[in-house]
């Protein structure tokens, strides 16, 4: 059976999706169509329904959760890992809510976070990841809001730290911070499902045993070259909640849809989120 697969080039996605891809685990009949896409396109896709497992963002999850339901393995949850806004000089308050703010996506789990810190800044310009901090560099907006291995780049050229918006978000509520998980289709059967959840945490845990097997198929879509930074952005994202939610993960994915819900970020959905449902976790 072929599926269509999207996930994002960055090197904490093809580093827990090349074993699965590339043959080097039994995919017990699986084949895999690949679509690479930044975050915010493959956001976009799943609205329009057409990718039978993806990578997405949870704020854009949650307005499709009667569409798609969350898999065990692949998220990206953890705690000093959130998205960071970033500017050439210091800003105040005031200075942010009134500014022009670069984001990597309407329906990123950065923008949700940077609307919960700050939400009377409302001047956003919606900007390919990988340009926000050129903008910011050139003038073309006043700060900008960077996530995958910018975090690890900006300070070398010039830029400062406003705010980290994982910080904020563990700081007020104790949780790790949910940024992005792997769904699959609901229309998939069941026993397909299920299948996928199994493939997928082979391809992680193949991962973590052999973390230079994926290298080159990581340095080919890496945006930063250097083996270190390749691999200083996948141990910050790629850890047990890769391998499986477990309780403590789902319940932090289910508080940020409930509290998003409260303020009317979302709508609020009956369905469960998860393919096992939370209160199935032991």
């Amino acid at each position: 059976m072929k599926l269509s697969l999207g996930f994002s080039p960055c090197p904490n996605d093809t580093f827990i999706f090349d074993a699965m891809i590339h043959g080097k685990i039994d995919t017990e009949g699986l084949e895999f169509e690949v679509i690479l896409g930044d975050v915010e396109e493959l956001n976009q896709r799943a609205f329009r329904g057409d990718l039978d497992i993806t990578k997405l963002s949870f704020h854009a999850f949650a307005h499709l959760i009667d569409t798609y339901c969350l898999l065990d393995a692949g998220s990206a949850l953890g705690r000093n890992c959130g998205p960071l806004l970033i500017a050439k000089k210091p800003m105040n308050l005031s200075e942010i809510n009134s500014g022009k703010i670069a984001i990597p996506g309407k329906y990123t789990t950065a923008n949700f976070l940077l609307s919960l810190a700050y939400p009377e800044a409302t001047n956003k310009e919606e900007t390919l990841f990988s340009d926000i901090e050129g903008d910011v560099l050139a003038g073309k907006v006043n700060a900008g809001l960077i996530i995958h291995e910018n975090r690890f780049t900006y300070q070398d050229k010039g830029l400062i730290k406003l705010m980290d918006l994982g910080e904020y978000w563990e700081s007020t509520t104790g949780m790790p911070i949910p940024l992005g998980g792997i769904v699959a289709h609901r229309k998939l059967d069941v026993e397909v499902l299920e299948t996928i959840n199994r493939v997928l945490r082979k391809s992680v845990e193949y991962a973590f045993t052999n973390p230079k097997s994926a290298l080159p198929y990581i340095r080919a879509h890496a945006q930063e070259m250097e083996e270190e930074v390749m691999y200083a952005h996948i141990e910050l994202y790629v850890n047990d909640f890769s391998r499986d939610l477990g309780k403590e993960g789902k319940a932090a994915v289910q508080y940020l849809f409930e509290k998003a819900a409260d303020l009317g970020h979302i709508p609020a959905s009956k369905d469960s989120v998860f393919l096992h449902p939370l209160e199935e976790v032991q």
